[in-house]
């Protein structure tokens, strides 16, 4: 048995009943999220959605990121993208944590400096959303025509509160 054999059988169980064969790819629902890595968050469920409705971006703190943005160009030309939602969430370690202190915390798990590695902390969760908002009507590849929005999801309450 590998280290990796439970999600092999759970992959196997999950194809026996697969249903998105020959699947175009497109947002079906029209829509593109931005949110972060964090396992508490379910980005379709979370609005409604179910595989095939969304293209969903990940990354450290829901950040609109220059690649955040080259997925969102593409989403927006040539998947059926209409409506994008930028997602951080409440309790996010990017937003609860200093540069230093997330460092620090790698160096001792990994046992090795850390000092180097950038992290992209949030000082401000509220500015660094409108930051991100701004980002994306900005680009001149995103249409006007785009819906653009900001939402602080909570992890207690599974509540989305609309910001921008």
């Amino acid at each position: 048995m590998t280290d990796f054999e439970d999600l092999l059988a759970a992959n196997r169980d999950f194809a026996a009943d697969f249903t998105l064969s020959g699947f175009d790819g497109v947002a079906h629902a029209g829509v593109a999220i931005v949110t972060c890595m964090d396992s508490r968050i379910d980005p379709l469920g979370m609005v409604g959605l179910k595989p095939g409705d969304a293209k969903i971006f990940r990354n450290p703190g829901g950040r609109v990121t220059p690649q955040a943005l080259e997925a969102l160009v593409l989403g927006t030309h040539l998947l059926g993208v209409k409506r994008i939602l930028v997602v951080p969430h409440t309790r996010c370690a990017m937003a609860s944590n200093t540069e230093d202190e997330l460092r620090r915390k790698i160096s001792e798990s990994a046992g090795q400096d850390a000092t180097w590695q950038a992290f992209g902390v949030v000082t401000d969760q509220r500015a660094a959303l409108a930051d991100d908002i701004a980002k994306i009507k900005a680009h001149p590849l995103i249409p006007a025509a785009t819906d653009v929005a900001g939402f602080v999801y909570d992890v207690d309450t599974g509540l989305l509160e609309q910001q921008f």
